[in-house]
């Protein structure tokens, strides 16, 4: 026992006490090194991803892709930076008395200058730049693939743009019905019978699957049956119809793939190259330039931008076709629209929420039903109609269209004009194509999908002339992401660059992904929500801020 007033007990301890612990130290840490290495390295842990139970989902999702875009984004533009700085090193060593200053207007030519660095680029609407980028596509292109949504195809037709590709009765102009396992097997005979009246029609439905690499190559592997939507339907047909055209022109010839936003103009490309090659995502306008895709020898693909939406068009075709409607557009203004053109008994069925007699009242239960509630308990209506808005645009949500009950050609065709677009087309072989792909597809039951009202064709925007003017708060939001990529300019130099040709322009990715929901109340509801069914570990492991 330590004696009181004295000084404290010496921690000091023998040699032979110290050496002891020395060894029995290097004794564990051997033992432990022995079991790892017999135990192997440990994989490591999946990313258990967002279950399907958890509100705002799509939501979530949508930011997720979006910070992979802008990183995506982050690491060309830094390719670009250092190419320019090293061009800029090699004409000073070439020319050692050229001032620095003459070789600026380089850097003008590139226009994907850092967000700091471009003046130019920031004053030029992005809109403007999908429509030279969508005329390139135009221009090059033998035949052009309209890709239309199997649940409203007409809404999905742009006649200004049908009007360009035909005007000088060279260019091909074919009609692709994706999505037709989201339809009725009877209503999808149905717009097939009407469109081809017209113009040649393909039935398609792209594969959906989402593991990278061939796509065939994953499904000979797989021993179980592949899903659904795991299996392509009509790219034979339209292979057949491709190649019969190259062979009656006796040349290479070049595909344009165009269409409105999320039809799935680059997931049909994807289908068609047997490859994941262009970059998809249920994020509406990911495709921001002109792609060259070569599927043989003989036929190559352009992949385009999305087109670009008149604002003349009813409230209803801009929700569905634009994907900055969520924004521009309140809401529950663009999800009324939608909700107005739909049958209201199937909606309620749909959504399983009792009758209702007005857009608020819906949203109240379909809040009310998904537990979507702000501070205080009042149901969260802006997240519900954010939450319908996201499943109406996505890729799940089944409906349909009935097609106009009387066939009166476009005004901008006439009968010189439809024999010259199904000259040197096999119309006889694709429509037993159609048929077999119609009979493969196993739609909904016509019970089960909502009946929607087309709003008709969709005016879309060709000439940079008629592009309207950004409004200034747009224009200040822009230049805060700007900001926000500049700063990530140091945090990003590190990253290995992705091989590639293609060219991004910054100020036109940012305008285009203005539609996606910020952060807002429903995305923390449903981080709470989800947090609190997760074990600890995986909570550590899985940050919804972080998710790509």
């Amino acid at each position: 026992m330590k004696r009181p007033k004295l000084k404290k007990a010496s921690k000091r301890m023998t040699c032979h006490k110290r050496y002891k612990i020395q060894k029995k130290v290097r004794e564990h840490h051997r033992k432990l090194r022995k079991e790892a290495k017999k135990r192997g390295r440990k994989k490591p842990r999946k990313d258990p991803g967002v279950p399907n139970s958890a509100p705002f989902k799509e939501a979530l999702l949508r930011e997720a892709e979006l910070r992979k875009q802008r990183l995506e984004e982050l690491k060309q533009q830094q390719k670009l930076d250092r190419q320019k700085e090293q061009e800029k090193k090699r004409k000073l060593e070439i020319n050692p008395g050229v001032k620095p200053s003459n070789l600026e207007p380089v850097k003008e030519e590139f226009g994907h200058g850092r967000a700091k660095d471009k003046p130019k680029s920031g004053k030029q609407n992005p809109k403007k730049l999908y429509c030279q980028e969508l005329k390139k596509v135009i221009e090059a292109s033998d035949v052009v693939l309209e890709v239309l949504d199997a649940r409203d195809p007409l809404g999905c037709r742009c006649p200004q743009v049908e009007e360009a590709i035909i005007q000088d009765g060279q260019k091909k102009l074919v009609l692709v019905l994706n999505k037709s396992d989201l339809v009725p097997k009877e209503n999808l005979e149905n717009w097939l019978n009407y469109l081809k009246k017209e113009l040649p029609t393909v039935v398609f439905r792209a594969s959906t699957n989402k593991d990278k690499g061939k796509i065939i190559k994953h499904l000979k592997v797989r021993k179980r049956a592949p899903f659904k939507s795991e299996v392509c339907v009509g790219k034979d047909s339209l292979w057949k119809l491709l190649r019969g055209f190259q062979e009656a022109c006796g040349k290479a010839i070049q595909v344009g793939v165009i269409g409105f936003p999320n039809v799935g103009k680059s997931s049909s490309i994807n289908n068609l190259k047997q490859e994941r090659i262009c970059n998809v995502g249920i994020s509406m306008g990911l495709t921001r330039c002109m792609h060259v895709v070569p599927l043989d020898k003989q036929i190559t693909v352009l992949d385009s931008p999305s087109l670009i939406v008149s604002p003349l068009n009813s409230a209803s075709a801009l929700a569905l076709r634009s994907p900055a409607s969520i924004e521009v557009v309140k809401p529950v203004e663009a999800a009324s629209a939608i909700l107005a053109q739909a049958d209201a008994r199937q909606v309620v069925l749909k959504f399983t929420v009792p009758d209702f007699k007005n857009p608020v009242e819906f949203f109240t239960s379909l809040a009310q039903r998904r537990g979507l509630h702000r501070k205080g308990g009042s149901p969260n209506l802006e997240g519900a109609a954010k939450l319908m808005w996201s499943e109406w645009t996505g890729a799940s949500l089944g409906y349909y269209c009935h097609p106009p009950t009387s066939w009166t050609p476009s005004p901008h065709f006439n009968e010189g004009i439809l024999t010259n677009v199904k000259q040197d087309l096999n119309l006889e072989e694709l429509e037993k194509n159609n048929a077999h792909s119609i009979r493969t597809i196993r739609g909904p039951r016509l019970a089960s999908s909502i009946l929607f009202q087309s709003s008709g064709l969709t005016n879309g925007i060709i000439e940079e002339k008629d592009v309207p003017e950004e409004l200034p708060k747009q224009k200040e939001k822009q230049q805060e992401e700007g900001e926000n990529y500049s700063d990530l300019d140091s945090d990003q130099e590190s990253v290995e660059e992705a091989a590639g040709e293609k060219s991004l322009d910054m100020s036109g990715a940012e305008e285009a992904w203005e539609a996606l929901p910020e952060e807002s109340q429903a995305d923390e509801f449903a981080h709470s929500y989800i947090s609190d069914k997760m074990t600890e570990e995986e909570d550590d492991a899985y940050d919804f801020t972080d998710y790509v």
